[in-house]
């Protein structure tokens, strides 16, 4: 990808289709010396173009394909406040597809360049109005398709993890700093920070980076594979059924609830499609407590709590409700499922044990398996296929950019900071720790932006689609 941040760009940044409003987006140095040419305001006057403040005015296109003006809106932003770090107009008009062509037309005959995909961001990410973090954010909100992935998108675009790996990554400078203020004045023999010091804080830092990187499951999505969980009520045949999708017997099958107090995981492929595939302890109505209270100790309590975690860095919950349940669980698996819709993770209800009771009982049930015998298990993997499917037409891409980007490169500033820690507590010369400490925050600045290549630009922007 060549960047060129000093030619004017232009793009449509609605979607595409007819809507009572459309949107052209303009940015570059000549945005407002291009555009006065076209837009002519209300007042006939030409002041917003000399404005230092963001302003909105009404006025009307014109241009010689279009016989009549074309009412419109012209949103200045004149300087480097805007997105992209330069002068940045929206032109919001009727969402006509043949007149915003004709719009879109009559700009770049002045002289404008057709935005590439994602060159907008790319250059708010060049202008340093946000890292490289946020920027994978913007595609993140767009590919969103539910509530928890748009959550986890703003999340990441307000500057969440991003800020948190920008405070490790500032403490190794300033770690850094102190270590070659050092190296410099060595013939003095003055230390500017005691080696106790610099052990504690390399430590401090290796301990963020592996929270960090404990948490990137749930937060960046790490992984290559769609993660399955298989979650219910104590006894709800979750891991006979898991060991027929799983084709192995790794979980341990008894007639007494609760005999599965840990999650097991198991690697298959659905639909040409890597799956993680977990069972989860039985949850019950006591789950809501103790996700409340950290005073939970027991084992069952540990379970309990570890299934909920689960649930959330799922991609699709598989909800087990045994068909021969008692009218009183029946009610509580109705209740705990229904709380389980309500966490924002696709979930899809499967009635196991069909065969402990008569057919008409579940007539009306979607899915229905006896793991027992393997009926229906074939019906079960042809809707886990349909689904898989459908998330792939939908988002295109298993993993966020971040993931994929992010993941390798935290492990990496961790193994350095670990080795740095190593030097430094076994006496060895100051170079060899920052030699160390130096590799870890070049990792981390690459997942930031303020260390990058073309190749690592190319990777996120060319998912993007033109007007972003």
């Amino acid at each position: 990808m060549l960047f060129h941040p000093d030619e004017t760009i232009a793009a449509l940044a609605s979607a595409p289709g007819g809507a009572v409003r459309g949107i052209l987006r303009v940015s570059g140095p000549e945005t407002a010396e291009k555009l006065a040419v076209l837009f002519v305001d209300d007042d006939l006057s030409t002041g917003w173009q000399q404005s230092r403040l963001s302003i909105a005015i009404d006025g009307a296109l014109q241009f010689p394909k279009l016989s009549i003006p074309l009412p419109a809106r012209l949103m200045f932003w004149p300087g480097k406040q805007s997105y992209t770090g330069q002068p940045l107009v929206e032109i919001h008009t009727i969402g006509s597809p043949p007149l915003l062509e004709a719009a879109m037309s009559a700009i770049l005959d002045m002289g404008v360049r057709s935005a590439r995909p994602g060159e907008f961001t790319l250059r708010a990410f060049l202008a340093g109005r946000i890292d490289l973090v946020q920027a994978e954010a913007v595609l993140g909100v767009i590919d969103a398709h539910g509530h928890r992935q748009l959550e986890t998108a703003l999340k990441q675009l307000a500057g969440g993890i991003s800020g948190e790996i920008a405070d490790v990554r500032n403490d190794l400078l300033d770690l850094l700093a102190d270590l070659e203020a050092g190296l410099d004045f060595v013939d003095e023999d003055i230390e500017f920070i005691l080696q106790a010091d610099v052990v504690a804080k390399l430590e401090n830092a290796a301990g963020s980076l592996e929270r960090i990187l404990d948490q990137s499951d749930r937060r960046m999505q790490s992984t290559g594979r769609m993660r399955i969980v298989l979650a219910g009520l104590p006894n709800a045949g979750k891991s006979t059924l898991f060991n027929r999708l799983s084709g192995r017997d790794l979980a341990l099958v008894s007639e007494l609830q609760g005999t599965t107090r840990d999650y097991l995981k198991a690697d298959l492929e659905i639909a040409g499609v890597e799956v993680e595939l977990l069972d989860t302890a039985g949850v019950d109505a006591m789950a809501d407590d103790l996700r409340m209270s950290s005073s939970g100790t027991s084992i069952d309590s540990r379970a309990q709590l570890q299934s909920s975690s689960q649930w959330e860095s799922a991609q699709l919950i598989l909800w087990c409700s045994a068909a021969d349940l008692t009218a009183t669980d029946r009610h509580t698996d109705a209740q705990m499922y229904a709380q389980a819709e309500g966490s924002g993770v696709p979930i899809l209800r499967i009635w196991t044990k069909q065969d402990c009771v008569a057919d008409d009982f579940l007539a009306t049930s979607a899915v229905t398996v006896s793991a027992m015998n393997d009926d229906g298990i074939d019906d079960l993997k042809e809707e886990i296929t349909h689904w898989i499917s459908e998330q792939h037409q939908s988002r295109g891409l298993f993993v966020g950019t971040t993931a994929v980007r992010c993941r390798e490169s935290l492990i990496q500033s961790l193994d350095g900071v670990r080795r740095a820690t190593h030097t430094a507590s076994t006496g060895m010369s100051d170079e060899f720790t920052a030699l160390e400490l130096r590799a870890a925050i070049n990792q981390l600045g690459q997942i930031l932006g303020t260390v990058y290549t073309d190749d690592i630009l190319d990777r996120v922007f060319s998912k993007f689609c033109i007007g972003k």
